[in-house]
């Protein structure tokens, strides 16, 4: 049975899981609407609607607030396989409703997950009632801990093979460019995506990386000009391109 939404249960608690985030769409009836409408404005079915929030039947009022979708931003270590039981549905739903043409996902990239409704933004975890909540003393002391809880720490050392490499930045957008890598990322789609475009005889194509002074990302393109110890990395703006210039820096192919 896929997850119910957190809006329409009773009680949240909040449990901190850094980093990951999950926003759902919501919309507001109007006078005037039907689902048959609202699904095809936003590419998604009636069945889905009705599924998502727990309706008994079509019928729909004005000022009714509908989920429509949600958006999971992809995190270290994260494969379609893995989101795909958490959010209980399959990696081929997964495939068609991003447009993916192979299992290849990369960090800061977002998936659209229709037909579940799971709210998960700040990591908001729901339950149906209050019996299992903790009195509102240890609740408040909860989140204060949480809130006081050190970020974590992308400085620290990763494992892996570290090589040295001249680098280079560039965007979706640049002379020239698509947008998709030859892996098949939209970066149009997912200007913040961490994608290195690389030589795969260096670093394998798929294999997830630290580069020195930009953090976690996916080795998911390749470059005519980018032969041996040498990485284009991409960034959401011409600017933070020019910004960058070139650099020598260190990567680390991370262990598995």
């Amino acid at each position: 049975m896929r997850k119910k939404l957190a809006a329409l249960v009773a009680g949240v608690i909040i449990a901190g899981m850094a980093g990951t985030y999950v926003s759902a769409e919501e919309y507001e009836v109007i006078e005037g609407d039907t689902l048959w409408g609202i699904a095809n404005e936003y590419d998604t079915t009636v069945e889905d609607l009705v599924d998502i929030n727990d309706l008994k039947s079509t019928t729909i009022h004005p000022k009714q607030k509908l989920f429509i979708n949600e958006t999971y931003v992809v995190e270290r270590g994260d494969t379609l396989s893995n989101v795909s039981k958490e959010y209980e549905v399959s990696v081929d739903e997964l495939k068609e409703w991003n447009h993916l043409k192979t299992d290849l996902i990369v960090i800061g990239q977002e998936l659209e997950i229709k037909g579940t409704n799971v709210v998960q933004e700040g990591q908001a975890v729901a339950t149906t009632s209050n019996e299992n909540q903790p009195d509102n003393n240890e609740s408040t002391q909860n989140t204060e801990q949480t809130s006081e809880s050190p970020e974590p720490n992308n400085q620290e050392n990763p494992e892996g093979k570290t090589i040295t490499v001249s680098a280079t930045a560039y965007t979706a957008g640049c002379d020239g460019c698509s947008g998709i890598t030859s892996t098949g990322v939209n970066l149009n789609e997912n200007p913040n995506a961490k994608v290195i475009a690389v030589d795969p005889s260096v670093i394998p194509l798929g294999s997830e990386v630290y580069v020195e002074g930009y953090g976690y990302a996916t080795a998911a393109d390749i470059g005519s000009a980018i032969k041996g110890n040498k990485i284009d990395l991409h960034v959401p703006t011409k600017d933070e391109a020019f910004s960058w210039g070139v650099r020598t820096v260190n990567v680390t192919i991370l262990n598995k």
